[in-house]
């Protein structure tokens, strides 16, 4: 895997058919459309991916199919965050045997601990990790947050190289950032899409970015221009991101709305089936239809932009 891992990551749903289920065609016909925009890597079995809500058996079958479809083209990411620190390692292992090049992990997410115990827990889960880990930043979900004095202890620990922050505070984003100056082999990560240019412009290293399931090439093409100091095309992209976020992520008024609005976009794409992990379901026929009509508007503008 390239040292750091820079650009575009996507955070890969889970096509389900039914119920512990895998959507096999539509998995394999996702992972070839997200490659053909040109991202660095994948990252599954987050929550994007409803890693959590999947079973061990299902989790295992999906990293061995996305790891051999994949087949080293680029870097594939797997999360193994859990309350069980057992399990996590179990998956960590199962990962390494067919073929992954990194594990994600979040603060286990049920009983929350302090950051003494976060931090002893990363030294005691480490070296039972067969993989490199990234510490992914989630407290929304998780209640506990990796703080910056948990990511200065992380850094002194070379088989710890990364952190993905979704806890959309740039100014936790900046601190971060500033401090890993001393491993240039540790890039951050922006989780939330609608702050990528600015994650960008405080010197992160791209994104974990829901829509590049959808729209690749837009959240590839934006990291380029910024890299390319074309700021203004970047902040046009950015536009871009916004108003995909602002069609599909927002209808309904619970937080499952993002995964359901994702997934129902890419099977309007005629990629893959929108089954949810129970106990969530997929959207009804009107938020369906008012998916499909704001999904034309955005291709429309998506054309204009050569996208």
């Amino acid at each position: 895997m390239k040292s750091p891992l820079t650009g575009i990551v996507p955070p890969l749903v889970t096509p389900l058919r039914a119920r512990d289920e895998l959507d096999v065609a539509g998995l394999e016909k996702l992972i070839e459309h997200i490659l053909a925009g040109g991202v660095s890597g994948l990252f599954i079995l987050g929550t994007t991916g409803e890693g959590p809500s999947l079973s061990y058996r299902l989790r295992r079958e999906f990293i061995g199919r996305v790891c051999r479809q994949v087949n080293n083209r680029v870097p594939v990411l797997v999360g193994i965050t859990d309350t069980a620190f057992v399990e996590s390692a179990n998956l960590a292992r199962h990962a390494a045997e067919v073929g992954a090049s990194a594990v994600v992990a979040a603060p286990p997410y049920y009983l929350p601990e302090a950051q003494p115990e976060l931090q002893e827990y990363l030294d005691h889960l480490v070296p039972e990790l067969p993989l490199p880990l990234f510490l992914y930043n989630m407290p929304a979900l998780t209640k506990v947050q990796f703080e910056l004095e948990s990511v200065r202890h992380a850094l002194d620990n070379p088989r710890i190289i990364g952190l993905k922050d979704s806890s959309g505070d740039l100014a936790y984003f900046k601190n971060a950032v500033t401090m890993i100056k001393q491993r240039p082999d540790w890039p951050v990560f922006i989780g939330p899409e609608e702050k990528l240019f600015d994650a960008l412009q405080l010197g992160g290293h791209g994104g974990v970015s829901g829509g590049a399931n959808l729209f690749p090439k837009l959240y590839v093409k934006l990291v380029e221009a910024h890299r390319a100091g074309n700021l203004a095309r970047a902040q046009e992209l950015q536009k871009q991101v916004q108003r995909v976020s602002d069609a599909f992520y927002h209808i309904g008024k619970h937080a499952s709305a993002i995964i359901k609005g994702i997934k129902c976009t890419l099977a309007c794409l005629g990629i893959c089936d929108d089954f949810m992990a129970e106990p969530f379901h997929r959207f009804r026929l009107e938020e369906r239809e008012l998916v499909k009509a704001r999904l034309s508007e955005i291709k429309a503008e998506l054309a204009k932009l050569n996208l």
